[in-house]
């Protein structure tokens, strides 16, 4: 099991600090990553909660720079890709799925797991797109040679910020929260 708080003794950020400070980042260094922030990535994606617990997730790593350097070309919304240090494609397994169709719910919630991770490690991380585009999916899937039954369904760009990231937004909206029935506020 991997043991963030001895190897990462500094990363000690709460929950609510974590969601409330975390933004996307588009713009990385060029500092490369231990394998050892990697594995905690991983782990954070991995310790996601899933459709009765099936954790239908794969997770491909994305460090070859002519690699990243063709994904802007299958999404273009990704297109700061090649300059960060580590792409993680995050793909869900339907051979692994205990209830059919919750992959997208189970990687979504492995994706969101990584993107808190990497800002309680100090990265900066930006969660683009893939699923339900299917010239996205078909894109990565001969990318990386990831066969039928491994659908990408997000990529996310990790790396140090190259410059200093907005840490707070109130993006809280009383209109949006219905009491019992909708249209009750």
């Amino acid at each position: 099991m991997f043991d963030a708080q001895s190897a990462f003794p500094q990363a000690r950020m709460t929950a609510l600090t974590a969601i409330f400070t975390r933004r996307s980042v588009r713009a990385f260094s060029s500092e490369p990553l231990t394998d050892q922030q990697v594995e905690c990535l991983l782990a954070a994606g991995m310790a996601a909660p899933s459709a009765g617990n099936a954790q239908p997730w794969e997770f491909i790593l994305l460090r070859d720079k002519q690699l990243l350097e063709k994904i802007p070309a299958i999404n273009p919304y990704a297109a700061f890709a090649p300059q960060a240090p580590l792409g993680i494609l995050i793909c869900g397994n339907t051979t692994r799925e205990k209830y059919a169709g919750f992959w997208i719910e189970d990687t979504s919630a492995a994706t969101q797991n990584i993107l808190l991770a990497a800002h309680a490690l100090g990265l900066g991380a930006c969660w683009t797109g893939i699923y339900p585009m299917q010239e996205r999916v078909q894109g990565f899937r001969q990318l990386v040679g990831a066969p039928e039954y491994v659908l990408p369904m997000a990529f996310v760009s990790v790396g140090y910020p190259r410059k200093a990231v907005q840490t707070s937004v109130d993006r809280y909206k009383s209109d949006r929260v219905h009491h019992n029935v909708w249209g009750q506020q």
